[in-house]
């Protein structure tokens, strides 16, 4: 079952944000994930939305979601997301 990496950020520093994005896409192609939304405009229909920005990936289960994240190629680059952004990021199974 495919999973969904998805992260709500606020960007605070865009210098720092662009080197962390830099170096994102190869971490995520190395663990078979692509981005389904990767910034770009939306529509809040519901409630309140803090964040600026959304982006979503998509991985084939879980286990290789996490995989990717806890990577020693990705934890080298996500400080740079940390520092340069005010986020939530989660992982949900899709259906």
């Amino acid at each position: 079952m495919a999973a969904y990496c998805i992260v709500y950020e606020h960007v605070d520093d865009p210098a720092t944000f662009e080197t962390y994005r830099s170096q994102v896409m190869p971490t995520i192609e190395a663990f078979g994930g692509k981005f389904l939304v990767r910034g770009g405009k939306f529509t809040t229909l519901e409630g309140e939305m803090p964040f600026q920005r959304i982006a979503m990936l998509e991985f084939p289960d879980r286990q290789t979601a996490e995989a990717w994240y806890n990577s020693p190629e990705y934890q080298r680059i996500l400080p740079y997301r940390l520092k340069a952004t005010r986020c939530q990021f989660v992982i949900a199974d899709g259906v």
